[in-house]
């Protein structure tokens, strides 16, 4: 290597050398070695030090050695100017000032006025070199110090810094629009404002929770949808918050205005929805959506509920769901556009989850573009309460998104940072942020008085003049338009309003769009008890099980995997009566759906293994640590076995697997808790979305939620999925809710829910220690036949006449009492499994007792306490079958699931199971106070008695 390549060294380096080199790295960094240029990179691009180097022995002196100081104060000025020009940004459309910070002034770097003319190196700035001081002020000030400030300087990659300096400081932040692209602006401006104006006269006093104050956010999305296309994108997929939203489904999702009205008059709710419907201000919306230029574009608007951030979630899952089924490895064709509150996007924990799934493999969409609706308010907060940083998109820094701040009163500004973020996104497939300063001329809705508690922001905002009026006098002002123009505009646009909210009232016109559209075509609504046929052929059985039972060759198996494998390959050629266990059921249901072209997602935390060991669907060589996925291996032409361990959270796991749900009702779709008692960290989705959306918003979903749930000694937070919460949201067949109890039910459980010709969600209550259990082990010959059954008679009973006592029950427990029961001879008791709880199976769970008609009692047996499980839901629905009580063994009443104590929770189980079955308790010698406790009894009911 010759001498003037050798690599940097920190000790005695020669700054005349190094500041030529330094130089001939601007002019053509290939030209030097790795280590140089990254040298360099950092000195360029990093933190400048408080005071410049030292001369060394050898370097320069006397006026060489002040002009190389001199260069080294301005390249540490642009370089804090890149860093921190935003804090001078002039971002409050209010007018705050905030303080200038000291380290943007010539004199913090040992600069001065007298120096504004000498000239310097400008560096990557668009200068021609040498470049005066003070253009390289000027160029600095208007890039980064007026109507947009960008946070930039956080992210690591040289390559991402480098293309955004680039493309700001090329046009300085403000790119000059044509003329067309000026009227085009206030064309949208015309209707953001004309229709909350509209709004705010003919329906006075109804909550509309308007744009007013914020209306640049439609031209800023005009730009955005319009530029697309462009970009290679061909769908854009919204998630909003109720603020803005009518006016973003009628001027950017093309919602008619006779369909608005409509609502308004709330003429819509008699003629269209049926005992559902939500505010108009949640609704979506999705429309193919013609550009300018004649192309199109896709676009979809998520409903929302009023609890903000929680759509976020969703729309990253319809988002990915839309990528796979249009082949988009690149996922540069689907865009995610999420518009946030201020104080939300700070506040509330699930951004933060989104965030964090920017680059995981299994819900990477190619990057957001998020835009912060940044009002400087949350309801009545002001933003010194809400969060800690200097900005409400700080939790962007996670992971290096740039954060684009822009003033919405320039509407010109705002429509270059949405063509920025989209460029940006498109080339790194990175998250990126708009910070769109505006405010909120009225209250949180508009019959909220804000002066209440924010007098003096208020009084500035009944001061200021509307983005509107001001972008019209601008233009006006510089000739592009005249005052005539603007007006014949703005009065065609409340002419067509009025016409339209003429025509609602007499015609009212639906305003939702059809559900089955597209992959749902072919659907049905409502839940049906038709017979589903999910048998499969021995021959399809036994591919699967060859598939799922095999390793390649060269993969070294731990030797436990092998013995899985072993147990799995049984189920190929042998016995019929083979049992095979749980894990074995599920894959063979997802194989053979694979066959038939029907894909399988499954997600959740540690899913590859399973939490218990089980699944080992994804199975590792030990050398290497290499995956290999046995079903994706099955045949060709299968569907593909989309398998990923998720993150450490419900909340956005369960929100994204329910968006990909809405999008693809053709992909048997589960999500899996690693124990059932962790769903409730994702309550929000499960209540907002995924029991109500049905009815609220008609939008359907057959998600499958597998919830591992079992009184196994294990504590509280370890035991129940918490049964009754699911129950207690069910109606009208809204969600099928399910406990099967052995691993034929499940696989035919699974097969059931993609031949069934309608979606619903699913909740199964899934095994623990039953996983492995021998009595839950199927034959292989009830794979071959049958289907799943909701309800399961007692296939021990050979004399129903001899039955005394029935007990109803769910899950494993069954097994424990069947366990408990073959101490008695007396044929006495039957146990009736109801192994679907919602919709309920009354005919068929009917029909079985009929056979019992001498039974002196019927009870409902469960391990969960009285005010848990499904026992209040199952008195409510026997009441409604007999009308009369159901019988009660299980635990009594708690706010706890489980004690904490596994000797307790043994001598509990064994006290209710004895008491149900009828024979002493088992597993321990109890004492007289003990045997009285710690289990609940109700006595017998004179209409079970009677039965």
């Amino acid at each position: 290597m010759s001498e003037h390549r050798a690599s940097p060294s920190l000790n005695g380096w020669n700054a005349a050398y190094v500041e030529e080199l330094y130089r001939q790295w601007k002019a053509d960094p290939a030209s030097l070695e790795p280590q140089w240029r990254t040298f360099f990179e950092g000195f360029d691009l990093g933190a400048a030090r408080p005071e410049p180097p030292r001369a060394t022995k050898g370097g320069p002196s006397g006026g060489a050695a002040r002009a190389h100081e001199a260069q080294w104060r301005v390249d540490t000025l642009i370089y804090h100017y890149r860093d921190l020009g935003h804090l001078a940004a002039d971002l409050d459309p209010l007018g705050t000032k905030r303080p200038r910070p000291a380290k943007l002034s010539l004199e913090a770097f040992g600069l001065s006025e007298s120096q504004l003319d000498d000239t310097f190196d400008p560096g990557l700035l668009p200068l021609a070199a040498p470049a005066k001081l003070r253009d390289i002020v000027q160029l600095l000030e208007d890039t980064y110090c007026r109507t947009v400030g960008a946070e930039y300087m956080h992210i690591q990659d040289t390559e991402k810094r480098r293309w955004l300096q680039e493309r700001m400081e090329r046009v300085r932040n403000r790119p000059e629009p044509a003329r067309e692209a000026r009227l085009r602006l206030l064309e949208k401006l015309i209707e953001a404002d004309g229709f909350e104006s509209f709004l705010r006269t003919r329906y006075v006093g109804k909550k509309r929770f308007g744009l007013e104050g914020g209306e640049s956010l439609i031209p800023m999305l005009d730009v955005l949808v319009e530029s697309a296309p462009g970009s290679g994108v061909g769908e854009i997929v919204m998630g909003m918050a109720h603020r803005g939203r009518l006016n973003v489904l009628v001027n950017v999702m093309q919602k008619s205005f006779d369909q608005i009205f409509t609502e308004f008059e709330e003429l819509w709710q008699e003629d269209f929805i049926e005992g559902g419907g939500d505010v108009k201000y949640h609704s979506g919306y999705s429309i193919e959506r013609r550009t300018s230029d004649g192309g199109t574009i896709k676009l979809a608007l998520a409903p929302n509920p009023s609890h903000l951030e929680f759509v976020d979630a969703i729309v990253l899952g319809r988002t990915r769901a839309k990528q796979r089924l249009a082949n988009d490895t690149e996922r540069r064709r689907v865009l995610p556009l999420l518009m946030h509150g201020d104080a939300a996007f700070a506040g509330q924990g699930i951004v933060a989850e989104c965030f964090n799934m920017m680059r995981l493999d299994g819900y990477s969409v190619g990057g957001t573009v998020h835009i912060v609706i940044n009002n400087q308010i949350g309801f009545t907060t002001y933003q010194h309460d809400s969060f800690s940083g200097r900005y409400c998109t700080d939790a962007a820094k996670m992971v290096e998104s740039p954060i684009f701040h822009v003033n919405g009163d320039d509407p010109e500004a705002c429509a270059w940072v949405a063509k920025l973020a989209l460029d940006y996104r498109q080339a790194f497939g990175d998250d990126v942020v708009i910070d769109f300063w505006c405010y909120r001329r009225h209250g949180h809705n508009e019959a909220d008085e804000p002066s209440f508690t924010q007098p003096i922001m208020y009084r500035r905002i009944k001061a200021q003049q509307p983005a509107l009026a001001r972008y019209r006098d601008h233009l006006i002002g510089h000739g592009v338009i005249t005052a005539e123009q603007f007006e014949s505009t703005a009065q065609r646009l409340v002419t067509a309003m009025d016409e339209a909210q003429v025509r609602s009232k007499s015609k009212p016109v639906d305003p939702s769009i059809d559900p089955f559209r597209n992959l749902w075509n072919g659907l049905a609504e409502d839940f049906a008890w038709d017979h589903v046929d999910t048998a499969v052929t021995r021959e399809r059985l036994e591919t699967v099980a060859k598939a799922i039972g095999f390793a390649p060759e060269g993969l070294t198996l731990h030797r436990t995997i092998n013995k899985v494998l072993e147990h799995r390959r049984s189920a190929a050629g042998g016995d019929l009566e083979t049992p095979l266990d749980w894990g074995a059921g599920e894959q063979l249901a997802f194989g053979t759906l694979l066959l038939e072209g029907i894909p399988v997602r499954l997600t959740g935390q540690d899913v590859e293994r399973g939490t218990f060991s089980h699944r080992h669907c994804v199975i590792r060589c030990q050398e290497t640590g290499e995956p290999y996925t046995p079903l994706n291996s099955i045949a060709p032409g299968q569907a593909r076995f989309c398998v990923h361990n998720s993150p450490l959270t419900e909340l956005a796991c369960v929100g994204f697997e329910y968006g990909y749900s809405l999008t693809d009702p053709r992909m048997l779709i589960v999500w899996e808790a690693q124990f059932g008692d962790f769903v409730n960290g994702a309550q929000v989705i499960i209540d907002q979305f995924i029991a109500s959306a049905e009815l609220k918003w008609q939008r359907h979903s057959g998600l499958v939620l597998s919830l591992p749930h079992g009184y196994e000694g294990q504590g509280p937070e370890h035991s129940s999925a918490r049964l009754e919460r699911f129950l207690q949201l069910c109606a009208g067949g809204n969600m099928i809710v399910c406990a099967p109890t052995t691993s034929a039910q499940i696989f035919h459980l699974y097969r059931r829910q993609m031949h069934q010709p309608f979606r619903k969600p699913l909740v199964i209550m899934s095994p623990k220690s039953m996983l492995r259990l021998p009595a839950a082990a199927s034959p292989v010959r009830q794979f071959l036949e049958g289907r799943f059954e909701p309800v399961l008679d007692d296939p021990k009973v050979t004399d129903p006449a001899a039955v005394k006592r029935v007990l109803l029950c769910c899950g494993k427990i069954y097994h424990e009492l069947d366990a408990a029961r073959d101490q008695r001879t007396d044929g006495e008791v039957a146990i009736v499994r109801l192994e679907q709880l919602h919709p309920f199976p009354g005919e068929r769970l009917q029909s079985i007792l009929d056979r019992f008609g001498n039974a002196e009692r019927i009870m409902w047996v469960q391990e969960e306490p009285k005010n848990q499980g499904a026992y209040r839901s199952m008195q409510s629905q026997w009441l409604d079958l007999t009308g009369g009580g159901l019988d009660f063994v299980g635990r009594p009443e708690s706010p706890s699931p489980a004690v904490g104590s596994t000797k307790i929770h043994a001598r509990e189980q064994a006290r209710l199971i004895a008491e149900a079955v009828g024979v002493a308790p088992r597993s321990l010698a109890l004492s007289e106070a003990d045997a009285a406790g710690g289990v609940e009894e109700s006595k017998p009911n004179q209409s079970s008695a009677a039965r």
